[in-house]
């Protein structure tokens, strides 16, 4: 028998014989890439294209034991498969929940997706639940798939295609979609000749829903880092003066309001960006901006109005959205008489 093939069997038994090995590995470089994908890019680009094609292993998993088979000569076990399934889920979601609980959102429908994957790694890492609960209700399985991938795809592909944010929502909702007919067909029971027809309606359905729920889903890639809503800037130094939180409808009229944001992006990424201000609840402007990634301290960007309704008090918002409608972060602040 060849030597690597011995190493590999006792390797095989090794895990076999101490199971929560993998889980406590995937657990804790999960872990690792949550601290450092913050602070290292190229890291996270690396990182992020593992995931990727560890998700090939994921899709290809039946045909590629068959190969394994044919070309060694022997079978990899059933437990070893699972087990590294639940590492690549371990490390894909403890990749992504940095990235998604930095630009999330917290006082909005963000927190509802956010939450949703900090729950999902949490099962990943608990072996009674995704073993006995998660793993053998297949339809089930196979969205937590989709889901996991989901997130992996809107982080990975603006760090490695530098894709914008809108593109990265599109291409992985299509894969979500795609990924979802195991889970549709697993769940449609009625005759064979309906099936076709509710297959292709459920498939469209959840691509709309998934297309107008994009609100809740955070720019995984975008962020602020620095912001202000101040009556003062100075353009050279590209600074704004200091913040407000109230001001008078006098003051407001005599030099208008300046909105600063300052959005960290990947490098090489560029991204139309939209400063919308609305009072209590109803849009009152919507000014684009065009940012480019790669700045450590963030791409600055900020809009001036001067132009106010004639009745401006109340609660205003300047929320800072993508081109499809996500939000990065929210600015506040009130009018008074």
């Amino acid at each position: 028998m060849p030597v690597w093939k011995t190493y590999l069997l006792r390797l095989i038994a090794l895990i076999q014989r101490h199971p929560g090995a993998v889980a406590v590995f995937g657990f804790v470089s999960g872990v690792a890439s949550f601290m450092l994908v913050d602070r290292q890019a190229e890291l996270a680009r690396v990182l992020a294209a593992v995931m990727l094609v560890s998700w090939l292993w994921l899709i290809l998993e039946n045909m590629l034991r068959e190969r394994i088979a044919a070309w060694f000569g022997f079978e990899l076990p059933p437990p070893v498969l699972r087990y590294a399934t639940q590492m690549i889920h371990q490390e894909s979601l403890f990749f992504v929940l940095p990235f998604f609980f930095i630009t999330t959102t917290w006082n909005s429908g963000q927190l509802l997706f956010s939450g949703l994957l900090a729950a999902a790694a949490l099962v990943s890492i608990i072996d009674p639940l995704y073993y006995k609960w998660l793993a053998p209700r297949r339809w089930i399985y196979l969205a937590y798939h989709t889901l996991t991938l989901f997130a992996v795809l809107l982080t990975a592909l603006p760090i490695i295609l530098k894709l914008t944010t809108t593109q990265s929502y599109q291409w992985a909702l299509a894969a979500a979609v795609v990924l979802s007919f195991p889970s549709l067909i697993g769940i449609i029971t009625v005759r064979r000749r309906w099936r076709g027809l509710l297959l292709i309606g459920m498939t469209l359905a959840l691509g709309g829903a998934g297309w107008l729920m994009r609100v809740w889903v955070p720019p995984a890639t975008l962020w602020l880092t620095e912001v202000a809503v101040t009556t003062q800037f100075d353009n050279r130094s590209r600074s704004p003066g200091e913040s407000v939180k109230t001001l008078t409808l006098g003051e407001l009229r005599s030099s208008g309001l300046y909105a600063y944001t300052s959005i960290n992006a990947p490098r090489g990424l560029n991204e139309r960006i939209y400063h919308v201000w609305s009072r209590d609840g109803g849009e009152v402007e919507r000014i684009a901006l065009d940012i480019h990634g790669g700045r450590k301290k963030g791409y600055r960007a900020w809009t001036h109005k001067q132009n106010f309704p004639v009745d401006s008090v109340g609660r205003w918002q300047v929320q800072v959205r993508t081109e499809a409608g996500q939000m990065i972060g929210v600015l506040r602040f009130d009018v008074v008489e």
